[in-house]
């Protein structure tokens, strides 16, 4: 295993970002300080070649571009702090009231208009016998897109020779704020050959939240017997479902121990990722509102291009006391993990 290190570009404001390759036998693992931005997950399939299985950018200036970031999909990045939708932007924590950027229909997404996807983190490799690493930390000020306290962030991405992708999160605060942090890689086993209607996804999910318009109802329903029971194997095709999936899977989680989610594989690739999290639920978006980019004249992505399995908490939970809680207080730690186990078969 080992870590190398290169200059990713250099950000409008002149600071430059590294570009961290983490590589075993198998896998090589692209990861920027900028966004803490999953750039690229190379990997086999089951004949021994080898592409790219994540949508993401070979240049720092394409996450910059205007083309990207008038219909920003996130690609591979850190979701904070806030990561889903906030009602209406509204948010009351101890009795007081904050207004959050509108920047999704109706509603606050992923951090609002300026979220920890478009920050420059300060990294620190990590090398051990067992792992290869970097540590990536911002400290997200008070006021900063109007949500309360100093907060600072923590996000270890590490791999080691089982093809683990670990990503561990760590935040803490000086004043009682909300906090939902996840990644939002989409992948495509095809290697971007195909979009992804075709993979199998499965779920140890036996219920989501009830949504209207993407905001949760406050109701907890099943899934089996409809278009989101995912209890067994499935092709993801979304079953007539106008614009594929987004929404929010519940796990029976509420201990946040460190359990099997859910497992997407394709069949022609053999490739399969298994996503173990300490969260109490997955959003699953079939990526149907992903744009189709010029990249080097040439058009890429587009509708169902990637699949993102997100492990945060429920959206709009600051809404729903019954939801687990999302608030972090003085003196609390912010301690959640994700691991994307990847397997040829």
């Amino acid at each position: 295993m080992k870590i190398t290190t290169k200059t990713f570009g250099t950000l409008k404001d002149g600071r430059e970002a590294q570009l961290f390759t983490l590589t075993n036998d198998t896998l090589k693992i692209n990861i920027t300080n900028y966004g803490a931005i999953i750039t690229a997950i190379d990997m086999p399939n089951k004949n021994g070649s080898i592409q790219n299985i994540v949508c993401g950018f070979e240049k720092l200036e394409t996450y910059q571009s205007e083309e990207y970031l008038t219909s920003c999909p996130y690609f591979g990045a850190i979701i904070g702090r806030f990561g889903n939708r906030i009602a209406k932007g509204h948010l009351e924590i101890e009795g007081k009231t904050y207004e959050m950027a509108i920047n999704n229909g109706p509603n606050h997404l992923h951090g609002g208009i300026e979220g920890f996807d478009k920050k420059l983190f300060d990294a620190e490799i990590i090398e051990s016998e067992n792992e290869v690493g970097v540590k990536l930390s911002y400290m997200s000020a008070d006021g900063e897109e109007n949500y309360p306290g100093n907060l600072k962030v923590t996000c270890i991405y590490t791999l080691n020779e089982n093809n683990d992708l670990g990503i561990q999160y760590y935040a803490e605060t000086d004043k009682t704020t909300v906090v939902n942090l996840t990644n939002h890689s989409y992948f495509n086993l095809t290697g971007g050959k195909d979009n992804i209607l075709n993979h199998e996804l499965e779920l140890n999910a036996t219920k989501m939240t009830a949504m209207v318009e993407q905001i949760p109802t406050g109701k907890i329903t099943p899934v089996v017997g409809t278009v989101y029971d995912f209890t067994s194997p499935k092709k993801i095709n979304a079953e007539g479902l106008e614009m594929g999936y987004d929404d929010n899977f519940v796990f029976d989680n509420e201990d946040g121990d460190l359990i099997l989610a859910g497992t997407l594989s394709e069949e022609t690739s053999g490739r399969k990722i298994e996503v173990y999290t300490t969260q109490p639920g997955m959003q699953v978006y079939t990526g149907y509102w992903i744009p189709e980019f010029t990249i080097d004249g040439k058009k890429k992505f587009g509708s169902y291009a990637g699949i993102a399995l997100e492990t945060q908490h429920y959206p709009d939970s600051v809404h729903h006391p019954k939801f687990p809680t999302t608030e972090l207080k003085p003196g609390e730690i912010y301690d959640q993990k994700t691991i994307y186990k990847f397997i040829t078969e």
